[in-house]
């Protein structure tokens, strides 16, 4: 059977929620933190790409979990450049202010209105592009 880690467990940068995949690619965090340490400046992903990136068969949930942790690890993830499948800021309520998200997504050239990316498909970065390094393929 199957464990997954404990919700109400904190994440760190080291040991991340205890969820080992194997021995070479570490915790599902860690994996996830990974990947979004890689998406550009100015570019954003949904938690549905990532998952789907990790190959380690994460559920969407999962990632937006890792990304409730990610503000407590070093190095830094940008969690910010991470959106649902229709570009809307649903984690905006997990930074330090609810507006918090939405800044940092402009100061980088993104185009926010009603909380949702006004250019989503323009801005879109698919982790698990393998032919392209900077994919705008929308999963």
């Amino acid at each position: 059977m199957k464990k997954y880690p404990n919700p109400k467990e904190q994440p760190s940068s080291t040991n991340a929620g205890k969820q080992e995949t194997d021995s070479k690619s570490g915790s599902f965090f860690e994996v996830v933190f990974k990947i979004v340490r890689k998406i550009p400046r100015g570019r954003v992903t949904s938690y549905g790409a990532i998952a789907e990136a990790s190959g380690i068969r994460l559920t969407a949930r999962m990632v937006g979990w890792a990304m409730n942790g990610a503000g407590r690890v070093k190095p830094a993830v940008p969690a910010h450049r991470v959106v649902n499948s229709k570009g809307i800021l649903s984690g905006k309520n997990f930074f330090a202010t609810p507006t918090l998200m939405q800044e940092l997504l402009e100061q980088e050239g993104i185009i926010i209105k009603e909380d949702k990316i006004a250019n989503f498909k323009d801005v879109f970065w698919d982790p698990g592009a393998k032919t392209r390094k900077d994919s705008k393929k929308v999963l």
